[in-house]
């Protein structure tokens, strides 16, 4: 498989995480959650493009991490 697009999103199957490729260096592929927050790495292999449940499952995630519960 060639090396992700940037902008383009993947899933690190290693993680089991969805994110956003930011950049290429040294042999490292370096991602982001879609709608920000703290990136981190992962070889190229342990990443693929994110299928459609993968980016409904990361969208859902990040919507109830900022949801807010009342009582």
């Amino acid at each position: 498989m060639s090396a992700p697009e940037v902008g383009s999103l993947v899933l690190d199957i290693k993680r089991d995480r969805v994110g956003t490729v930011m950049g290429q260096l040294a042999g490292r592929i370096f991602l982001r959650p879609p709608r920000g927050g703290r990136e981190w790495e992962a070889a190229p292999s342990d990443v693929r493009p994110a299928g459609t449940l993968e980016e409904l499952r990361a969208k859902t995630q990040e919507l109830n991490k900022h949801r807010r519960w009342l009582p």
